[in-house]
């Protein structure tokens, strides 16, 4: 696969638009390796209490969040973007092994080097428990719906 990932910074509009698209569809495979591969190398991460350093870790830690979130769907929208960074809000939706649901709200800060790979990650998360009558996250957005705004509850 190769190094660089476009969109590049310094980021616009419409490519910090496509960069959030391009993360939610790669997050919503739920493919670790896939992930993995648009951080760079020595990727640093800071995921609620845990920190995750390389794209080792990086694989490590999105195969137990994703064996323990099970049917996880995502949603992200663009909220602010600067040369080579991009804020984010998102959302998602996922049951654990006793079958309850959760909708976790989160902020997450980006930033890329000049491949379009990124180098840091910063997020914040908090879970909701749901009733699963009470979903609307369910798998990847249509085309349609890209760049469709989240509603906050």
């Amino acid at each position: 696969m190769s190094e660089d990932r476009p969109p590049y910074p310094p980021f616009t509009r419409e490519t910090a638009l496509r960069k959030v698209q391009a993360a939610e569809d790669a997050w919503n495979t739920r493919d670790p390796r896939r992930v993995a591969m648009a951080y760079t190398p020595d990727s640093v991460w800071r995921n609620r209490d845990t920190f995750v350093n390389g794209r080792e870790e990086i694989v490590r830690f999105l195969t137990r969040k994703w064996e323990r979130e099970r049917d996880y769907a995502l949603r992200k929208s663009l909220w602010a973007f600067h040369e080579d960074r991009i804020a984010v809000r998102f959302q998602y939706e996922w049951h654990d092994a006793e079958g309850r649901w959760w909708r976790s709200y989160g902020n997450e800060l980006w930033e890329f080097d000049q491949h379009g790979l990124m180098r840091r990650r910063e997020a914040s998360i908090n879970d909701v428990r749901i009733a699963e009558t009470d979903r609307r996250i369910r798998g990847p957005r249509t085309a349609d719906e890209h760049g469709v705004d989240i509603p906050l509850e």
